[in-house]
């Protein structure tokens, strides 16, 4: 196949551009801190309600994400296989693009007294988020040949680490001089403003990707002579069996399980180490995360440039190792500057390692109309390795009362996955051997 025109690639990346500012403003840095100091002082002291029960106020923002992504892990399998069969991808990708940037807006609300609609709203915006991703990045192998996967992966991430930097940059700006703009009242009103603007953002610069967009071609013939439910179901079965005939995908999935659960904590975490281990004020803590935003943009071209030269899984390979530098060097880290030089490490690999994994799965996927069903599969195993990631961080912590051990024992996610890649590898060489 033929890499599609150049509108049709630059409309794509804008969805990235468009959405990344939910991931950077809402996910890393704004909301988390908003939400912490929020629920510290009275009415709550640091102990909230929520449907009944009492929580301790970040027990329950973790626990509000963890059933969001295992929600999204059991669903989006089953709505990307109806997307397939249906053709209509993008619809799908519309809906739940929309749904999320209104219930980020709808966080402007999220005040003490309307406590739990905030909850819900930031459970809401996550699904959203994450559940049009899978559609976004289906769209991949049916945009670009198999030679500019990783350029155009590499792309779509470095629009969006742009476009998240500059909104960020906004919200900066708002709560630092709020007293100086007539409608704000406080630091919170210009945060909650912030709130409001990413989702004008996600949903605004969206239009130009679904303007841009082709229509998904459904994976049957006649998709209305059966039932779309039942039609999903068997596409979903369809491209399960295919999945597992697939060696080298399989293995690359298994690898990518557990090195992502390394690379999702540590970027999840960073913020909260700096914090609490290094007593590192909110504002260095947000403009550390922009310094990490931008070098991540040359990290995901410098990662395509190297995959064209020595291949992808090799490539991993390197990075993988690099990260488990990275855990060492978090655990010996003793002062800010440190932070700050390992900061920059993370961003370098950070955007690579992510572009990289994406394309490297488009590149190992069969020729396909099912290309939804088949990167469901990939987000799936995204969101769990995040939800034990996470879970196993925060055991880590309470068990040895050390957040420094946590980030240690991140190095074993890391090695797995460096024995999944090395498995994959071979095998690849392998078939090639075979088929010379």
């Amino acid at each position: 196949m033929q890499t599609a025109p150049k509108k049709v690639i630059t409309g794509w990346a804008m969805y990235d551009w468009a959405n990344s500012v939910y991931n950077l403003v809402i996910t890393t840095t704004f909301f988390p801190v908003y939400y912490t100091e929020m629920t510290k002082e009275a009415p709550f002291n640091g102990y909230v309600h929520f449907l009944g029960r009492t929580y301790v106020n970040t027990a329950l923002y973790n626990y509000a994400l963890a059933f969001t992504y295992l929600l999204v892990a059991f669903t989006l399998p089953i709505l990307s296989s109806i997307a397939d069969y249906k053709g209509n991808k993008k619809r799908f990708m519309q809906f739940f693009c929309t749904l999320g940037a209104v219930a980020c807006s709808g966080l402007y609300f999220f005040r003490p007294e309307y406590f739990s609609v905030g909850i819900i709203c930031m459970m809401v915006a996550a699904y959203g988020f994450y559940s049009s991703l899978v559609f976004y990045n289906s769209y991949l192998p049916e945009i670009a040949s198999e030679e500019d996967r990783d350029k155009v992966s590499a792309k779509g991430f470095s629009y969006g680490y742009i476009g998240s930097v500059l909104m960020q940059m906004v919200g900066f700006v708002l709560v630092m001089f709020w007293n100086k703009i007539p409608f704000l009242h406080n630091a919170g009103d210009a945060v909650r403003v912030t709130f409001l603007l990413v989702g004008i953002w996600w949903v605004g610069f969206a239009q130009i990707t679904f303007n841009r967009l082709p229509k998904g071609t459904p994976a049957v013939v006649n998709p209305d002579r059966k039932n779309f439910i039942t039609g999903g179901f068997i596409e979903l079965k369809k491209v399960l069996q295919q999945l597992l005939k697939l060696p080298v995908l399989k293995r690359f999935l298994f690898a990518f399980f557990f090195y992502n659960m390394g690379v999702q904590t540590v970027m999840l975490a960073a913020t909260n180490f700096g914090s609490k281990v290094l007593n590192l004020p909110s504002t260095n803590l947000i403009l550390t995360v922009v310094i990490i935003q931008l070098v991540a943009i040359a990290g995901a071209y410098l990662m395509s440039k190297l995959s064209n030269r020595y291949g992808n899984l090799q490539v991993l390979i390197g990075v993988v190792i690099f990260w488990i530098g990275i855990c060492i060097a978090g655990y010996k880290m003793q002062n800010q500057y440190h932070f700050y030089a390992l900061a920059v490490a993370v961003g370098l690999v950070m955007g690579g390692i992510q572009s990289l994994s994406r394309s490297t799965y488009s590149k190992l996927m069969p020729v396909t109309n099912d290309t939804a069903s088949f990167f469901s599969f990939y987000d799936v195993t995204e969101k769990v390795a995040i939800v034990i990631g996470l879970s196993a961080f925060g055991y880590i912590e309470e068990l040895t009362q050390s957040m420094r051990n946590s980030v240690l024992s991140l190095m074993i996610f890391f090695t797995i996955g460096l024995i999944g890649l090395l498995f994959a590898l071979n095998k690849q060489k392998a078939i090639n051997r075979n088929q010379a």
